[in-house]
């Protein structure tokens, strides 16, 4: 598996949001109000993902005080950082669109609400694609077996 690139997220959302503004621009009336809901669930699940990628990294790089993790708990936590990434793309991207058709009412209730509400979505989707890039990140093991803590072990001169 390779690692999630950053180029690709935001095609994925730039795509997602011009969906979003297309539909929105031609079924805004039906649609109900934008809910809030979306932005505690994104938070708490970006600040689940940064505090196991932090514990995880430490457990990668066998740091004093840490027991060994399982490799193939390791790659399950990278392929759940990919879809996290891809699911904040996506919802990102919805929010995005929708808050770029509502900008042009704000003098309006709704959709000022609905103005907020997405911008609120899109913010804690791109905290949570920020922290699932992390924990992807974290799963990397090290480059060389004696590293510990990011760095290289130092190597011998030539004598």
């Amino acid at each position: 598996m390779k690692p999630t690139r950053i180029r690709t997220i935001v095609i994925v959302a730039a795509l997602c949001a011009a969906a979003s503004w297309l539909v929105v621009r031609l079924a805004y009336r039906a649609l109900p109000p934008m809910p809030w809901s979306g932005v505690p669930t994104l938070i708490i699940v970006a600040l689940a993902e940064a505090y196991t990628g932090r514990l995880l990294r430490a457990r990668v790089h066998h740091q004093p005080g840490t027991k060994p993790v399982d490799a193939l708990a390791v790659a399950r936590t990278a392929a759940l950082a990919k879809a996290s990434a891809y699911t904040a793309a996506v919802i990102g991207g919805v929010a995005g669109g929708f808050s770029l058709y509502v900008a042009g009412s704000l003098d309006k209730t709704f959709p000022r609400h609905d103005a907020f509400a997405a911008l609120g979505t899109f913010g804690a989707a791109v905290a949570l694609a920020a922290a699932a890039l992390y924990l992807e990140y974290c799963c990397r093991v090290p480059d060389h077996p004696g590293e510990q803590n990011g760095s290289r072990p130092a190597s011998r001169g030539k004598n």
